[in-house]
């Protein structure tokens, strides 16, 4: 009687292409494989150049030549000047308001307004999510009771009432300039519940591996073995999490902004453009359109991005390959020697 045995690369799912590969390389070259996260990536990356090189950004000018609180005279009835077909980008091509703003101008400023709040809801949310589970999984006892009561007591608050409360108390406290960093720091302080979670599940499982056992035989502090060795092992899921959650983060931005809680005037941002145009919907429906496409764009661009990195960081989420299959099959030793092609 035969046995057949499988070798190890096999049952982890790791090929002879990637054997000798370290897990970041394996991990860059799985998210490097996934077309749709790396043409999101592509995608994105090419908004926030857009937005930021066309609108400037910290007292640096930009290449286009009007700003978003620019009052000018109205060309054309306000209509867009963009054209596809022979390309021309015009004088206004996504036209204007009834003010006579530049509608492209108010856009770009919008994306760049948005794009900050999210990252800085996803940092501040990220750091507090993996401060608070990981010294709730770590230590466990009363620490973890009473930082899980505390999480399930700002879980219970609707987030969206929560984060409008915090930010229109940062708003009276702080410059014009300053309210959209108010608003994303005051956000980033109730979206961490969702974090906390996964990183205290993480820790309680990583705390009783073999290596942890070692560094507090060594002698290591508690803050070196969280951040030096458990924290290293997880940080896969931290990332695929605060990814997708920045998507969420600028829909939450577009709703408190569209609300009146969010961004005011003079800045923008997206979703106070929709907010200030849904009246000209059906007479100058551009004035819609354009910041709802870029929303659109952008929470679509995160989630692939997200899917992708998931995707990297987990094993288990490998695609099915018959190619690969019959390969495998194909070099399995038998007493009738290699399968044979069907």
């Amino acid at each position: 009687m035969t046995t057949t045995t499988t070798s190890a690369p096999e049952i982890q799912g790791a090929g002879p292409e990637k054997q000798g590969l370290s897990q970041g390389q394996i991990v860059r070259k799985r998210f490097i494989g996934n077309a749709a996260a790396i043409a999101s990536l592509v995608i994105f990356v090419l908004i926030l150049v857009l937005a930021f090189s066309a609108g400037g950004f910290m007292g640096i000018p930009g290449w286009w030549k009007y700003t978003h609180n620019e009052v000018n005279d109205l060309i054309n009835g306000g209509r867009p000047t963009l054209q596809l077909f022979p390309f021309n980008f015009g004088e206004h091509p996504f036209g204007q308001d009834r003010l006579g703003r530049d509608t492209f101008a108010q856009t770009m400023r919008g994306v760049q307004i948005s794009v900050l709040v999210m990252f800085i809801i996803g940092i501040v949310g990220g750091a507090f999510g993996v401060v608070i589970g990981a010294s709730a999984g770590y230590f466990r006892g009363w620490v973890d009771t009473v930082l899980m009561r505390l999480t399930d007591v700002v879980i219970v608050i609707p987030l969206i009432i929560l984060a409008a409360v915090l930010g229109q108390m940062a708003s009276r406290v702080v410059a014009s300039n300053l309210q959209p960093l108010a608003l994303g720091l005051m956000v980033g302080l109730v979206v961490w519940t969702g974090l906390a979670r996964l990183v205290r599940a993480e820790f309680l499982s990583l705390r009783e591996r073999e290596f942890v056992d070692a560094a507090r035989i060594a002698g290591a502090s508690s803050t070196r073995i969280i951040f030096r060795h458990i924290l290293p092992n997880a940080v896969g899921v931290i990332i695929v999490f605060v990814t997708l959650s920045m998507s969420s983060a600028i829909l939450l931005e577009t709703s408190l902004s569209y609300v009146g809680m969010g961004v005011k005037a003079p800045d923008v941002s997206l979703g106070l453009l929709i907010s200030q145009n849904q009246e000209a919907f059906s007479t100058r429906p551009w004035l819609f359109w354009w910041p709802g496409m870029f929303i659109v764009a952008i929470c679509l661009c995160i989630n692939f991005i997200g899917d992708g990195l998931r995707d990297a960081f987990d094993p288990r989420q490998k695609k099915f390959s018959a190619k690969r299959a019959r390969d495998v099959v194909a070099r399995r030793p038998g007493p009738a020697g290699p399968a044979k092609e069907l």
